[in-house]
């Protein structure tokens, strides 16, 4: 059956129409996910899900922990799963801990309270401690406005995002360090991190956590509270990593 010219100039136009609609419509779906958090770059682990925005805080605080600093002085029974013999555990993950500009919140209501086997044994190469995830969880996580799986997922992510400095990756002596040059080890490892987006926290006597502060779409930020907790020692200790090889990521 054949067209008329009317007709098929017709249809030309509302083809040339729907197509020119769908393009809109494409437009208008990327620049809302601009604002989002952009999925990692091949070969990481990241399963972040395109619009993984965190609600009811206003920034994070991602804490990384000296893990041979808390094994020393909590001792090997504190947590034998991160400091048995044969651990050569460096900086790990502590936790992503919701901010509000003053103060946090923390233990929020949730229908995911536990956090289950096979979570956990996929954050053992950042928290080696079941112990800790499931209390990140807990008293953080909970409070972030995400499901428990988006969390744990934001949370790689953040970890991914920084730098360890070359000089703390391997360190087989004991080292004395100002906390003050710890944290410009930092900020040169990751150039846009603000000098007031970043506290090294002590004790009595070893460096203890470097904590970072990001938005809730993980860009670097200043924290004029977290900073202002820095350590105020002039120098700190920080022990060797254990050595041994390191244990499997599927046990506990």
């Amino acid at each position: 059956m054949g067209f008329r010219p009317g007709q098929t100039l017709r249809m030309v136009a509302i083809a040339v129409l729907l197509v020119a609609t769908g393009f809109v419509i494409w437009i208008d779906q990327r620049e809302a996910g601009e604002s989002t958090i952009a999925l990692a770059p091949a070969g990481t682990h990241s399963t972040l899900r395109p619009g993984t925005i965190g609600t009811g805080f206003d920034f994070y605080v991602l804490s990384l922990s000296w893990s041979p600093s808390y094994c020393e002085a909590e001792g090997a029974d504190a947590n034998r799963q991160q400091c048995a013999s044969g651990r050569p555990y460096a900086f790990i993950v502590h936790g992503l801990w919701p901010q509000f500009e003053r103060g946090y919140p923390q233990d929020c209501p949730s229908d995911q309270t536990e956090v289950s086997d096979q979570a956990i044994r996929r954050l053992y190469d950042l928290i080696p401690s079941a112990g800790l995830i499931r209390h990140q969880w807990k008293k953080h996580g909970s409070c972030a406005g995400l499901a428990q799986e988006d969390y744990f997922a934001t949370l790689r992510a953040a970890r991914e995002k920084i730098a360890i400095p070359e000089e703390f990756k391997h360190l087989d002596a004991y080292r004395t360090i100002a906390p003050s040059d710890a944290e410009e080890s930092f900020i040169r490892s990751n150039p846009s991190l603000p000098p007031d987006g970043i506290a090294v926290t002590c004790d009595k006597r070893y460096l203890r956590e470097v904590r970072i502060c990001l938005t809730k779409d993980l860009e670097y930020r200043p924290c004029p509270e977290i900073d202002q907790r820095a350590c105020r020692l002039e120098t700190a200790v920080m022990p060797p990593i254990r050595s041994g090889p390191a244990p499997s990521s599927t046990t506990e």
